[in-house]
């Protein structure tokens, strides 16, 4: 059993970017299902969709998204940073800056699963799930 979903998500994801994978298949969440949505929205990732299967929980299926010149991924980095055993919150004001600006935190708000710049915009805050740049 995985006591950690989310830093699950984000191996895989990683595990399959290095390996140089054109699809990742992940069980299904809804924290996750919203986590992926970010990725496409913000362009990290080419494509996705959601499979019921036999079991209740399903199974999520990502084409990843590669520089077709250099075919480097679209995702350099992954950081889980908000654990089990050590909640990472953070106020509206304070949210942090990834890369300088170029990356993006994931924060679930009492609103939903968000970006740091629509928490800001919205002066929400909340737990940082994790960076991706």
């Amino acid at each position: 059993m995985v006591t950690d979903p989310i830093a699950d998500y984000l191996t895989r994801l990683r595990n399959a970017l290095a390996a140089n994978h054109r699809i990742v298949e992940i069980p299904a969440s809804n924290l996750k299902k919203r986590i992926t949505e970010i990725l496409y929205d913000k362009g990290y990732i080419l494509k996705y969709k959601f499979e019921n299967s036999e079991n209740k929980q399903g199974v999520i299926k990502i084409a990843l998204k590669y520089n077709q010149a250099t075919r480097e991924p679209a995702i350099r980095g992954l950081r889980r940073i908000s654990t089990p055993g050590l909640r990472r919150f953070t106020k509206a004001d304070q949210m942090p800056r990834v890369q300088n600006g170029l990356g993006i935190a994931i924060v679930s708000t009492n609103r939903g699963v968000m970006t740091d710049k629509e928490a800001t915009a919205q002066n929400v805050g909340g737990e940082v799930l994790c960076y991706v740049y």
